[in-house]
């Protein structure tokens, strides 16, 4: 068959399956079995494909079908103009991750932290602790409770030139470091989705195939949040600075958790909310605060 003939009947199939764009799906999964990218598809739209290669094509096709993510299929997904390897053992990285880092790397520009440690806090891929390495030139502590997503997240360091700045954690949040304040600046992509929302059902893609350690925030999408909070209080330094991104739900919960005040002489403050692309609520900021004892 011909390149084009193959994409269309890669488009119908998916189209059928329920997936968003097919086209472009289909023109990918071609692309990767011919090596091609899509504009020299289009350019070779009237070259027959060897049969070997379009049978390879359709069995990729049969596991998108699936609703398998493109990216575990592909094996790697475009993240800050840059390729990450990605399994079934990380999430996918989003756009809205990059506003993430959008954000908190302006910030940490345009306020120089203290000498404190970045840290990449549920890093999974590795991905914001590689872009976090790379952008700021500082080295960064990537911590996971996944020893399978930090054997990723080691790769993707060493594909973009950066194991000598990233270093590595395998631990329940922040548990196994003491509690005293050694950071000053924190970026996370936590797990917030709610046991209801997980129960009544995602997108097939993210619900069959995605980790859903990383996906679980508990009842209410909060219960890491809350102990991210917890942790963090007493192993911030004065000024030390927490982005993190959250559910679309999830303003007026967040804001209240860091809000609240602790017996301790120490609290946060400048708390704030920002908007992703599609307008809804994602990127959570806050600043530590100490305050001196009166005794």
């Amino acid at each position: 068959m011909l390149v084009r003939e193959l994409i269309q009947s890669g488009t119908d199939l998916l189209r059928n399956a329920g997936v968003d764009s097919p086209d472009i799906d289909s023109e990918l999964l071609l692309g990767d079995c011919l090596d091609k990218s899509r504009t020299e598809l289009y350019l070779a739209a009237d070259v027959s494909v060897p049969d070997d290669v379009a049978q390879q094509f359709r069995a990729l096709l049969v596991r998108r079908q699936k609703r398998e993510p493109l990216a575990y299929i592909l094996g790697a997904q475009e993240f800050w103009s840059l390729d990450f390897l990605v399994t079934p053992d990380v999430l996918i990285p989003r756009p809205e991750t990059e506003l993430l880092l959008e954000k908190s790397i302006a910030m940490y520009r345009n306020k120089p932290m203290g000498k404190g440690l970045i840290v990449d806090l549920c890093c999974g891929s590795g991905a914001i602790a590689v872009v976090l390495a790379k952008e700021l030139s500082r080295p960064v502590l990537a911590v996971d409770i996944s020893m399978d997503a930090i054997h990723i997240a080691r790769k993707n360091c060493e594909r973009h030139g950066v194991s000598h700045l990233v270093s590595f954690l395998q631990a329940d949040l922040l548990s196994a470091i003491t509690p005293c304040p050694v950071f000053s600046f924190v970026v996370s992509n936590p797990p917030y989705v709610s046991r209801e929302e997980m129960e009544k059902g995602m997108q097939p893609e993210v619900d069959q195939y995605e980790p859903h350690l990383a996906l679980d925030g508990g009842r209410k999408g909060l219960e890491i949040i809350q102990i991210i909070h917890r942790q963090l209080l007493s192993r911030f330094l004065p000024d030390g600075r927490l982005f993190m991104e959250i559910g679309t739900e999830q303003r007026g919960a967040v804001l209240d958790i860091f809000a609240s005040k602790t017996k301790k002489d120490v609290c946060f403050t400048d708390l704030s909310v920002q908007e992703d692309y599609a307008g809804h609520d994602r990127i959570f900021y806050a600043k530590m605060q100490a305050f001196k004892s009166n005794h």
